[in-house]
């Protein structure tokens, strides 16, 4: 990964690979020259450089004002809504035809892995756009986090078994924690039983939660190590920078509210005003509860990672009140206690991944046992229970790892015929 100093680009440079904003965010993708009002966007946000693992394109110039336009016309815009929400689009409709066609559970979870990585790329052009231009674009994120809403709730089961990588983390961790973190605040909402509007502006609201981060130095939040109480001061104004961004872009008070008090705590500890009970907003109360689910269970290298498990219990001690008891409640109906795409250990000795919940029982999710099928060929599932197909616990990640390499191995001696 090379870089460069934004004082030494020129109006009009280009690069032979995508130029990043500390290997996150997206400036301009590769061949698109950067213009000197993005030159001076990044300047004004504090961005001192860029990197890229390509180099200045061959044959690069200096754009004048109709060159520009030239260029604009004539180049799509990577990252452009129309470009992000046409690859949406194109992800769900895919989906769709997967799920009416009622094809192979395997073919299903890769379609809506490819809705979800789009809905990432989408995320990253919004943070991206943002840091670059000061604009997001209300109606368009409206009628993508709509889409979104629907096809949570046509996937719940499928969605939540999608967990990126520690590596994509590590690489994009504002975009993969925005991401899953609008996953379960939807998912807790539907839950709930919101009504369509308040799903969108909850959807919203948790997309943005973290756009204040954008204004801090990136080390804060992209680094492996333990912060500073310093450092940890710095990191606790991007809830008051967040409101600020969407004040000034005249988003409703509601999704205001909501970014500003996302780190607010029931019994009062948390910040940036100490606000205690119902005086912290709904979306707030549901955004507390993904946020803070999510970070439980993201691998990060200075923490111990934490199954999916650990934390659904941690989230119903509810440690000193710090969450609304209604919405860890709905959390749990959600995703049940051992929470959907946890694989676990039943007490008849077999394996299996919780896809579904158990709406009459938390305890008792269903799930797909691995390496059998019913009689079409199907994955065999069961519903499990307190007697015969009680779950034991949760398998650990070097246990999951020796399993997913059993039974490839009998795949590959089943194919081979030996």
């Amino acid at each position: 990964m090379n870089t460069y100093k934004i004082n030494e680009i020129k109006d009009g440079t280009s690069f032979n690979s995508d130029l990043l904003i500390d290997r996150a965010f997206v400036v301009e993708p590769a061949g698109v020259p950067v213009t000197q009002s993005v030159l001076k966007a990044l300047t004004e946000w504090e961005f001192p450089e860029v990197v890229s693992e390509g180099t200045v394109s061959l044959g690069d110039f200096t754009i004048t004002d109709s060159a520009d336009a030239a260029v604009s016309s004539a180049v799509p815009e990577v990252g452009s809504a129309e470009t992000v929400s046409s690859s949406v689009k194109r992800s769900l409709e895919d989906a769709a035809k997967s799920r009416s066609l009622e094809n192979s559970e395997k073919a299903r979870l890769a379609a809506v892995q490819n809705v979800y990585n789009e809905y990432m790329n989408y995320i990253n052009y919004v943070y991206t756009r943002y840091a670059t231009h000061r604009e997001i674009n209300q109606n368009e994120l409206s009628d993508t986090v709509k889409d979104l809403c629907v096809f949570i709730k046509e996937n719940r089961r499928y969605v939540l078994r999608i967990t990126p990588s520690a590596e994509a983390r590590s690489k994009n961790y504002l975009v993969t924690h925005s991401m899953r973190s609008t996953v379960l605040a939807i998912t807790i909402g539907l839950q709930l039983h919101m009504s369509l509007s308040k799903l969108i502006e909850l959807g919203i609201t948790c997309m943005l939660h973290e756009i204040g981060m954008i204004r801090l130095p990136p080390q804060l939040y992209l680094t492996d190590k333990q912060l500073s109480q310093g450092e940890r001061a710095q990191i606790a104004t991007h809830p008051v920078i967040g409101f600020e961004i969407v004040k000034e872009l005249q988003f409703p008070l509601t999704i205001q509210l909501g970014i500003l008090e996302h780190h607010e705590k029931e019994n009062g500890t948390g910040y940036p005003r100490h606000l205690t009970g119902e005086k912290i907003s709904v979306y707030a109360k549901i955004i507390a509860v993904a946020c803070s689910f999510e970070a439980i269970t993201a691998p990060r290298e200075y923490k111990t990672e934490r199954t999916t498990f650990d934390a659904m219990v941690e989230m119903l001690k509810n440690a000193n009140h710090q969450y609304d008891e209604t919405v860890i409640k709905a959390l749990l109906y959600s995703l049940s206690l051992f929470p959907i795409g946890a694989y676990v250990y039943l007490i008849n000795g077999k394996i299996g991944q919780v896809t579904d919940v158990n709406p009459d029982n938390p305890k008792n999710p269903i799930v797909q046992l691995l390496g059998e099928k019913e009689s079409d060929g199907t994955p065999k599932t069961a519903q499990t229970n307190d007697t015969d197909m009680k779950i034991v616990r949760v398998l650990s990640k070097q246990e999951l790892e020796d399993v997913m390499k059993s039974l490839l191995k009998l795949k590959t001696i089943g194919r081979n015929g030996s």
